[in-house]
């Protein structure tokens, strides 16, 4: 307990891991969480244990105090560990993207510059109402990095994605569910039930298709599928334990008991 509280005041973002999902919460509200060197790499460790957890079903992130994050932080930005620090926050970045189970940002607030790029390598992200988004590297007199700009792309289209980078407007919240950079939105109220909803949803899937059917997913939207493989996968997937449990359960009407990968 005592080393739990050192972490939090330390402004540390902090990992909770049940028996199928796990919570990172970033953790400088005074600050309106931006990303500092120490977060970045104490995040990068964090989503490199959860890669290797075979019994997680999903990641939640949140942000604690009114916004989600004000983005990468500007003083290291500005100084001569800049090209060190930013490169480790696009690999962050990455990682997150790379996490085989499915991630979901709940943006409790608004959010600002790199942490953009953060809540796009999430799989969903869900809004409170009344949240803001901004993303202006241009003000700034600075480009981006090359997989923060192929996920705006991926995710949002090359016209969206030219109109938050080289305009740098800032954007309201119906604007965000309309582009599609928010799933969903939610009332302050509901906000934390719903995220709650969200895990104990996925938690209850199978854990082996979870994985697959996001590796396929991604892997076409990049445009680097092989068909035959995932064909492969879900033929062999037919006749598996988690498809024997799941068609069980179903007829049996009730929730099916998969196993961990």
């Amino acid at each position: 307990m005592d080393q739990e509280k050192a972490v939090e005041r330390s402004g540390l973002p902090t990992l909770r891991v049940s028996e199928t999902s796990a919570w990172i919460l970033l953790n400088r509200p005074q600050q309106h969480n931006r990303f500092e060197p120490a977060d970045i790499e104490a995040l990068s460790a964090m989503l490199r244990e959860l890669a290797g957890h075979k019994g997680l079903r999903v990641l939640i992130l949140t942000a604690s105090g009114p916004s989600f994050s004000a983005g990468f932080d500007l003083d290291t930005l500005s100084s001569e560990r800049a090209v060190e620090c930013t490169a480790a926050f696009a690999a962050m970045c990455d990682l997150l993207e790379a996490l085989p189970i499915p991630t979901v940002c709940g943006l409790n607030g608004n959010v600002y510059g790199g942490a953009t790029d953060f809540a796009l390598a999430c799989d969903f992200r869900i809004g409170v109402e009344g949240c803001r988004l901004q993303m202006s590297p241009a003000r700034l007199g600075i480009q981006y990095y090359h997989s923060g700009l192929r996920r705006y792309v991926e995710r949002l289209g090359l016209p969206e994605a030219k109109r938050l980078f080289l305009m740098g407007e800032q954007i309201d919240t119906a604007t965000m569910l309309r582009i599609g950079f928010l799933t969903e939105t939610c009332a302050p109220e509901r906000f934390e039930a719903r995220l709650e909803v969200v895990a104990g949803m996925l938690a209850q899937r199978s854990p082996a298709s979870l994985r697959g059917l996001k590796a396929s997913l991604n892997s076409i939207c990049r445009g680097t599928a092989d068909p035959a493989e995932i064909n492969a996968r879900f033929f062999k997937s037919l006749s598996c334990a988690d498809a024997q449990e799941g068609l069980k359960a179903w007829s049996e009407r009730r929730l099916p008991d998969f196993a961990a990968v």
